[in-house]
This record gives structure tokens, C-alpha cells and sequence, in this order.
């Protein structure tokens, strides 16, 4: 806060007259430790500062980034980013001079039982120690790993009209991975290997039951590896949070994303089957499907107060009983469509520019009961947890792969099954939805690294949802 003070102090000093100016200081640190094998491997820190100055001027809009905190410093971003501003508005589609852009004041800080540093560098690489000694269980398990790693993160933002905006973050990513080898197959079983995150201290480890995650991840990569394979066939889906994070991010995240559908990411990450006019109407999924834009769920990985533009952030339905209602788009997106959305606009870094993201994007639970889902299911299958993925540049045709599959049969679950596999068209299967958890099945998730913009800005995004079954689904096996 020291840091932040003085940016505050120094800003106030060199404020220029100017239609919009806003400062955003960022400062994370990091620590990683990895046990692999039963060797710890070389730990990791990292601490990274900087801030970023947007100017809105005539129209028109520049950014300038410095890690030069001086008066000097800060005038000469400022300096920058007017030119910038001034280069760019003869060739704007938008006049950005008629956005009104937010000075909100507000604080927003992470829920924290138990802090990183309240737990000595030893204990944390002896609970290591302990999780990849339990993956040995013999020796057709043939690599092995168990890892922690925590962020923190400070932010100030501040506008040229009083905004003033602080939040703090602590994040935790724990993660078990496992391969069973047999000849020549291979299987991997993992927690957290996919780049799983959630916001708090290390009473995140008690909360997803860590402890122990060795041993069961190397039962079932054991359980795989002697698992006959996933059988081609059209059935009923159903799929686990932690692999349903994955397809609300991919067939639904990103092809709501405001500024994709403008055509902002058609020469990097592509374009959207969605388009403007659906909004208001289009069937995105059966009337079972709500999907939330939810920032207020404390240990979800991108829970935030406001977004990096200023815009307050809270709770909106983005798709309610179906059908479609808002875009991921931000102030600046909102301006440019026409359409309301939410506050979403977030940089990776202090060096990037604030664009339309994915933040907490979640699958809101119905009133089955997991039990009951079973029962109803004649001939499915059951997966877990995302080994691949892949869809098209539009975010509609898509197929994933899963680590865990177990077959449902008369009712019942039964076999294991390896390598399942499914397909489908992001515009129809959201509409063979036919059963949502209740909470009781709710699990909140996190991705770490989801990338989009020019350049590449890699950030991360929350997703929460309970298990869900869908009908008619392409099934098969396969590496």
C-alpha cells in the first residue's frame, strides 16, 4: 500500500486537463513449489509492478504502460498515451469522447482464513512430500507430481474526475497429476493439472479435500489403465463440474464475448456463431439452462468489486431459461453495440489494455438430485475432468476428450471406461440439456490461463456449476 500511495500522491500532482485520463497500478508476487517423483523441484517467486494510463481525448483513445513511477514517469505515459489518443482519432469507428466512462470509488479484497505465509516454506513442501509418496502405489505408476503455488495481487485504479478504486486478490492453484503406464498404454489421471484456481488462502486445501488427492488420483489412473474402451455410441451425457467448467468456457463464454461478436478477435481467436440481433430471443439452451455473470462469489477465481475500466460489478443473468439476454461486453463494447452487458473489461497485466473477458461464468443449479439423475438414465455415460479440447474459430462445432468416463446402465453406474470422447454443435447441444443438479451437486472451478487479444493476454476466468446430463450425444473412444 506503500506504492499505491505515493502513485496516488504523484498522480494528483501531474493530472492533466484532459476529457478522460485514468491510472491503473498493478503489483502481483507469486510463489510455486512442485514435488515430482518424491524430489522437490527448484522452487519459483515472482513479483511483477507497473501501471498503465489510458487517455480519451477528441474522440479519440491511447494507452501508454510504464514501470517508472516518478513524476517524471508518470508525465511522460501520460504524454504518450495523449499522442497515442490523438494519432488514432481520425481513424476510430467509435468516438470514444461520447462514452461515459465510470469514476467509481469502492475497496474489494479477497476473503483470506488462512494467508500463504501463515504456514512455513517446510510444512507446505512436507504436505508435498506426503501427497506424491502416496502416488507410488506400484510400479506401473510412472510419473508424478504435487504442486501449490499462490498469487497476490494489489490494484489502484484512478480517474482525472475523483475515481478512485482499490482490490486485493489472493489466489491458490494446488494440483495432483498422475500416469499409469502398462506396455503400451497409457493413462493420466490428475486434480487440478488443468490449471484449476480459487481465491483465499490455503484454507482452499480443507475446502477441496487436497489431502489424500495422491492416493485417489492413482487409484483411478490404475483403474483406466485396466478400463476397456469408451464405446461409440449416441447417449445421454452427463458431465461433472469440473469438466462442464470446460464447455460453459468454450461454447459459451467465448462466444458471447461483446467484442469478439463486433469482430474485435477475427484475426487471432475468431469470430462467434453468435450475432447481435440474437440477443433478447435467441434459444441459446433448453429452459433449464440459467447462466450468470457472478463476480460475488468469494472463492471463485475472478470475483472482483469493479472491472479495469471502473464499471461496478455485479450479478446479472446472461441467459435465463434458455434464452439469450446480455453479451460479456464492457463499457466501451456496451457504447459500440448497443446493448447492455456487465463490467467484464479486465487486462492481464499492467501493461495490457483492459478488453471484454470471461470472468465467473456459471451454470446456476436446478432441483435434481445427483441420485435421481442417475436413476433416470437407461444407456449414458458419466465423465470427468478435460484432457482435450478443441472447436472451431466460430465456438460452435467442438469436441472434447475427458480423463474419466463410467458408464450408466438400467439406472445405475457400472463400468469404467477409458478415453471417452464427446461432439456436438454448441448451437444445439446446450438445447438437449434435460437435467440440472441441485447445489448439493455444485462445484466452483477456475482456469488460469485463458488467452485472447492482440497482443496475447492470458488471465484468468472462474466457472461454477453443478453436474448436468444431456441427450443425444455423439460418445466415442480413442486417444
Amino acid at each position: 500500500m506503500k506504492n499505491e500511495e505515493l502513485i496516488k500522491q504523484r498522480f494528483k500532482q501531474v493530472m492533466p486537463q484532459l476529457e478522460f485520463c485514468s491510472l491503473r497500478y498493478v503489483e502481483e508476487r507469486s510463489e510455486a513449489l512442485q514435488v515430482r517423483q518424491n524430489i522437490a523441484q527448484p522452487p519459483s517467486s515472482k513479483y511483477d509492478r507497473g501501471l498503465m494510463i489510458t487517455v480519451i481525448e477528441h474522440g479519440g483513445l491511447g494507452y501508454a504502460a510504464t514501470s517508472d513511477f516518478s513524476v517524471e514517469g508518470l508525465r511522460s505515459a501520460i504524454s504518450r498515451a495523449k499522442r497515442w489518443a490523438e494519432s488514432s482519432r481520425e481513424k476510430m469507428i467509435t468516438d470514444f469522447s461520447k462514452i461515459k466512462m465510470p469514476h467509481a470509488q469502492g475497496e474489494y479484497a479477497s476473503v483470506v482464513a488462512k494467508p500463504w505465509d501463515s504456514v512455513s516454506f517446510s510444512d507446505k513442501l512436507d504436505l508435498l512430500h506426503r501427497e506424491s509418496a502416496q502416488c507410488q502405489l506400484n510400479d506401473k505408476i510412472v510419473d508424478w507430481q504435487a504442486s501449490l503455488e499462490s498469487v497476490q495481487t494489489e490494484q489502484l485504479y484512478l480517474t482525472n474526475q475523483g475515481g478512485e478504486i482499490k482490490q486485493s486478490h489472493d489466489y491458490l492453484m494446488p494440483s495432483v497429476g498422475v500416469t499409469a503406464n502398462q506396455g503400451v498404454e497409457t493413462q493420466y489421471r490428475s486434480f487440478g493439472d488443468l490449471g484449476y484456481g480459487w481465491q483465499g488462502g490455503l484454507e482452499i486445501l480443507e475446502q477441496t479435500d487436497f489431502v489424500g488427492k495422491g492416493h485417489k488420483v492413482a487409484e483411478e489412473a490404475l483403474q483406466l489403465l485396466a478400463a476397456p474402451d469408451c464405446p461409440v455410441q449416441k447417449m445421454d451425457l452427463m458431465l461433472a463440474p469440473d469438466q462442464m467448467m470446460l464447455q460453459i468456457h468454450e461454447s459459451i463464454g467465448h462466444p458471447i464475448e461483446l467484442d469478439r461478436i463486433l469482430g474485435d478477435e477475427r484475426n487471432y481467436a475468431g469470430t462467434s456463431f453468435v450475432t447481435l440481433d440474437m440477443f433478447g430471443h435467441y434459444q441459446y439452451g433448453s429452459p433449464l439452462l440459467n447462466v450468470t455473470f457472478d463476480p460475488t462469489i468469494s472463492t471463485e477465481l475472478a470475483s472482483y468489486g469493479f472491472d479495469d475500466e471502473g464499471l461496478p460489478a455485479e450479478k446479472t443473468y446472461l441467459i435465463r431459461h434458455g434464452i439469450l439476454k446480455r453479451p460479456l461486453g464492457g463499457i466501451v463494447s456496451q457504447a459500440r453495440a448497443g446493448l447492455a452487458g456487465v463490467a467484464n473489461a479486465r487486462a492481464s497485466s499492467w501493461n495490457r489494455p483492459p478488453i471484454d473477458r470471461i470472468a465467473n461464468l456459471n451454470v446456476e443449479p436446478g432441483e435434481s438430485r445427483f441420485e435421481e439423475m442417475i436413476r433416470s438414465i437407461e444407456r449414458g455415460i458419466l465423465m470427468k475432468t478435460n484432457l482435450s479440447w478443441s472447436i472451431d474459430d466460430s465456438r460452435n462445432k467442438f469436441q472434447f476428450g475427458c480423463e474419466w468416463g463410467q458408464l450408466i446402465e438400467n439406472g445405475e453406474l457400472t463400468q469404467v471406461v477409458k478415453n471417452p470422447n464427446y461432439r456436438g454443435i454448441s448451437a444445439t447441444f446446450w438445447r438437449n440439456l434435460k437435467q440440472v443438479g441441485n447445489a448439493d451437486t455444485l462445484e466452483v472451478f477456475g482456469l488460469l490461463t485463458c488467452g485472447k487479444g492482440e497482443p496475447n493476454q492470458a488471465i484468468r476466468v472462474g466457472h461454477a456449476s453443478p453436474t448436468c446430463v444431456f441427450s443425444n450425444v455423439d460418445v466415442f473412444g480413442g486417444v
